[in-house]
């Protein structure tokens, strides 16, 4: 069973891990190191644990933490080429990385995970999504874009649960009186970041009743509202029939619980079928 622990999700640094029992992971490493390593043991586990980093992009608020992290334990970065070859250009690592190059739009085995990268439109070099599974659960993964392609609801359509970027509500993004005009054009564009209307668009077209969770991240402090975003996405799943889906919103400065993507499946032994002679005449 894949879980998923978002360590903190916002405009400052982004930073989540998945694991099953035999595989740790992180989503990018925008935080400090330091706080990575303290978050990582309030969620029960340790840096000698962690396999890799899935990156999903260069920004400062997805890679912040990579230098030191690298530097501390041997780690495998999983990068687009044009990922890596921004980040080797720009931050100073203390030692050699494990790059493991992705292909855009290809999948690849890493230990008992099956993990597929795909593009989405962001204003970075080679921005990805990602669909993390095993054999039991089908996590999605969609961070930082503009707007949603149809490829994009195509990958995320199965997933047993979603961690979704839901950045602003639109209201509140045009009465910000803190960002300049030129800002809050970039955030809306469609390569910058999706708001709250947006991603519930997204949740009805592809909403199932077996989704298990629905993680909102990367919610802006002044733009953003956890209650509002929370029964904009719910409403969405109602209409399409989707009630029971858990709608979490990740925490800037502290870890979220930790989640199990896939809803236990019940199975029944043949030994429990057995039913003896007498308590057949009982019935």
């Amino acid at each position: 069973m894949v879980r998923l622990t978002v360590l903190g999700s916002g405009s400052s640094g982004n930073c989540a891990i998945v694991s099953t029992g035999r595989t740790t992971l992180l989503i990018d490493a925008g935080l400090s190191a330091k706080q990575i390593i303290i978050r990582m043991e309030s969620a029960g586990y340790a840096l000698d644990q962690l396999d890799g980093i899935l990156l999903t992009h260069e920004h400062q608020d997805h890679t912040s933490g990579l230098e030191v992290l690298s530097g501390k334990h041997k780690l495998s970065l999983f990068a687009t080429p044009l990922t890596q070859e921004t980040l080797i250009g720009s931050l100073k690592f203390r030692g050699a990385p494990g790059w493991k190059l992705m292909n855009t739009g290809s999948a690849f085995d890493f230990q008992d995970l099956r993990i597929e990268c795909f593009p989405v439109p962001h204003d970075a070099v080679d921005p990805v999504g990602f669909i993390i599974a095993d054999d039991e659960s089908r996590l999605g993964v969609l961070s930082d874009v503009g707007f949603v392609t149809n490829l994009i609801k195509d990958r995320l359509r199965s997933s047993d649960s979603l961690f979704v970027e839901a950045n602003y509500d639109t209201q509140l993004l045009e009465a910000d009186t803190k960002r300049p005009w030129a800002t809050k054009q970039r955030i809306s564009s469609r390569h910058g970041h999706l708001s709250n209307d947006q991603a519930a668009e997204l949740l009805e077209e592809i909403a199932h009743p077996d989704l298990h969770h629905v993680v909102l991240g990367h919610l802006s402090d002044d733009c953003n509202d956890p209650d509002r975003v929370v029964k904009r996405m719910q409403e969405s799943l109602h209409r399409v029939g989707v009630k029971e889906t858990r709608v979490i919103c990740a925490e800037r400065r502290k870890p979220t619980a930790t989640l199990e993507v896939a809803k236990k499946r019940v199975t029944i032994s043949m030994s429990n079928l057995v039913v003896s002679h007498q308590q057949l005449a009982l019935l």
